[in-house]
Formats: structure tokens, sequence, C-alpha cells
């Protein structure tokens, strides 16, 4: 289970480790994003500095808070409560935040008690 924490704006934040190419492990602090389906989505070119394999020829379209976008496919490796995850990636152009999909619920109970400010994924 990996703790977070609610932002000034009430967001969910969790730190994850993203895995490159080269094996090294990069924390990060991702968003939970209720509104995204898929696993992960970051910015193509902090995709690309990780060394991850772009699905050559597979984009896919999504409808976003901006309107609908093409997103390419990447493979990348994760770490997430101690298990490693290889998971299709979604790249974007000028992603602010590196986002985490609902996709992850299917597998780890997200607990969200605000007035506790307790938060936790696992």
């Amino acid at each position: 289970m990996i703790s977070g924490e609610f932002n000034s704006q009430g967001e969910l934040i969790f730190e994850i480790n993203l895995i490159s190419a080269d094996k090294d492990v990069i924390p990060v602090n991702t968003l939970l994003d209720t509104g995204f389906t898929g696993w992960l989505a970051i910015d193509n070119q902090d995709a690309l500095s990780l060394g991850w394999t772009l699905k050559i020829n597979e984009q896919q379209d999504m409808l976003t808070a901006r309107g609908e976008a093409r997103f390419n496919l990447y493979e990348g490796t994760v770490l997430l409560d101690g298990e490693e995850f290889i998971i299709e990636v979604l790249g974007g152009d000028e992603l602010q935040d590196i986002l985490l999909g609902v996709r992850w619920l299917q597998t780890k109970r997200l607990v969200a008690d605000f007035p506790a400010g307790m938060l936790t994924l696992g």
C-alpha cells in the first residue's frame, strides 16, 4: 500500500517510481485522475527520455478536458507498492502532470478519507 496526499485543490497525489529502459528508478508525483480510463499518461518528451518503447504507428484518440486529443502509445515500466508493472502508457504533448488512471482501481484499493487526511492506494 502506498500513501498519498491531498494537494491544496483536493487532488489525489501519489508518488510512484518510473523505471527507465536503463533500469534507473525515478520517483515522481502523479495525479490520480478519475476521468482518465487508462493506466498512465505522461508527456511524450518524458516518455522518450525514459527510453520507453514507442509502439510504432499506434495512437489513441481520447476525449480530454480540452477536447479530443491524439496520444502516442508507449510500453512503460512502473514500480507501485513494491511491485513492478509493464503497462501501456499514453504520451501526449504539453501534459502538465503525470496522470494515474482509474484502471489501477481494478487491481488496487483506493481509500480517500478527506476529514482524516488519509489517502492510500494498495
